[in-house]
């Protein structure tokens, strides 16, 4: 059996611009960090003439092409399987929708499993193109490539998106103090909502293709942000760091309508008057987690918990994608 786990991340600066329909006309950039919230894949071989697909659903069929979850079939393509006798399994640590980038962190969990099965040797780099490949290119889902990239590559990552499509990714060089800092002081409580990514998304991806200029200016205003939030993660100046968030999602809130809520912004408000510097909704807005930069988590913890809230607590991942049984 096989098994690989790939990390779920929080996106820190630049989401918006990762989409093909922004960096088309500018190059995009945006900063995530790999948490240690996993999506699981396991892959084995049966005793029996089919494929079998265990996720939210039991899928049984004689090929790959009779599998319906698009991403399983569209991986089995990819990676050139074409035997019927196995079983492909996924778990994860989180639901899907809550704005942690769990789709990205399935394809690419799947991709180097079955990479694995075939014994190939794939770069974090490569696992993380064929992901974006089969989730925007074949799919054409309206999302953006940042989810795989830090899911491959794990640990706080810059990435830069060419008109090309050639993604540039890099680890972020903090200092070890900025970044125990930055990792304390970071807290995430789920709202309670899920949505689909794709759905919020192709309202932005829709308007943007269409040279919409108030939606130009947004993201043009969004990746001047990340780069403000790149310099002061580098200084250290993490205070500076959480008031880019608070502008970062004054941007994105008049994005789209479908963004927040006034029950969100209830919460927001509420963060922010209990020790947050800034935050914002993580992921492509509607739901999932608020994610805030405390210089008081305790405080902060003690006044969402109070209004509802559930934390999840979480650690920088450092690691990736990784093959964890083999």
């Amino acid at each position: 059996m096989i098994i690989v786990r790939s990390p779920m991340r929080v996106s820190l600066a630049g989401g918006g611009t990762d989409l093909p329909s922004y960096y088309a006309r500018k190059d995009g950039f945006a900063i995530g960090a790999a948490i240690d919230k996993y999506v699981y894949i396991s892959v084995h071989q049966t005793f029996l003439d089919h494929l079998i697909v265990k996720y939210s659903k039991l899928e049984r069929a004689p090929d790959r092409d009779g599998i319906e979850h698009p991403i399983v079939r569209e991986a089995l393509r990819t990676v050139d399987i074409t035997e019927p006798n196995l079983e492909i399994t996924s778990l994860a640590d989180l639901p899907e929708g809550t704005g942690l980038g769990s789709s990205g962190s399935f394809t690419t969990a799947l991709l180097r499993a079955l990479h694995s099965y075939r014994r190939d040797l794939v770069t974090p780099e490569r696992l993380a193109a064929e992901a974006c490949e089969i989730e925007i290119d074949r799919l054409g889902e309206p999302i953006g490539k940042q989810d795989q990239y830090i899911s491959a590559l794990g640990g706080v990552t810059c990435m830069t998106f060419r008109a090309s499509g050639e993604v540039e990714a890099a680890p972020l060089a903090l200092a070890p103090e900025t970044l125990h800092t930055l990792e304390d002081n970071l807290c995430a409580f789920f709202t309670g909502y899920t949505r689909s990514a794709g759905r919020v998304l192709s309202d932005q991806d829709r308007r943007t293709r269409a040279a919409d200029e108030d939606m130009l200016r947004n993201l043009d205003q969004v990746l001047e942000l990340a780069f403000r939030a790149r310099d002061a993660l580098l200084a250290g100046h993490l205070d500076e760091f959480a008031a880019v968030m608070d502008l970062h999602w004054e941007r994105k809130r008049k994005r789209s309508t479908g963004i927040s809520t006034q029950q969100i912004d209830d919460w927001y408000a509420l963060g922010r008057s209990n020790g947050a510097l800034g935050g914002k909704l993580v992921g492509a807005g509607g739901g999932g987690f608020l994610l805030f930069y405390a210089d008081d988590p305790l405080r902060l913890r003690v006044a969402m918990a109070g209004a509802g809230l559930r934390e999840v607590r979480f650690r920088f991942d450092m690691e990736g994608t990784k093959v964890i049984v083999s």
